[in-house]
């Protein structure tokens, strides 16, 4: 399962956010991961979520890369039940739609394969959303 919070600053995406982290904690088997670029959420995710600041990692972000850091979190602990991203375009550093809705679709793959659930935030406009992204509304 992938689903994508997506809206322009100001329209409540981080407060949704938080909310779900929290809920997935309380509700889910399994451990929660957090990803995000900066330490926006630090204060407002409970401490049993695994909260990654990926900045903190001597990487060159892609879409590529974020996806192999993925991968590389289910190899080291199979009981991962949720994976959310903070600000998608933020953490890649590329607001490409096409590369945006190429890297969806291998969630979306890689979701089916292992069960884990993924919550991503896009900040932008919803209107301008293509469909590769706005069928994960």
């Amino acid at each position: 399962m992938v689903k994508v919070i997506m809206g322009s600053r100001g329209t409540g995406k981080t407060k949704k956010m938080v909310d779900l982290v929290n809920k997935a904690v309380n509700e889910e088997a399994g451990n929660v991961v957090c990803i995000e670029k900066g330490q926006n959420l630090r204060f407002n995710v409970k401490y049993s979520a695994k909260l990654i600041d990926i900045s903190e990692y001597p990487m060159v972000l892609s879409y590529d890369t974020v996806f192999a850091y993925i991968c590389g979190i289910y190899s080291g602990n199979y009981d991962v039940t949720h994976i959310f991203i903070d600000s998608l375009y933020k953490l890649t550093g590329d607001d490409d739609d096409a590369k945006a809705v190429d890297f969806l679709a291998k969630l979306e793959r890689f979701s089916e394969a292992t069960g884990i659930k993924f919550t991503i935030m896009i900040s932008a406009d919803v209107a301008t959303a293509p469909e590769g992204i706005s069928k994960f509304f």
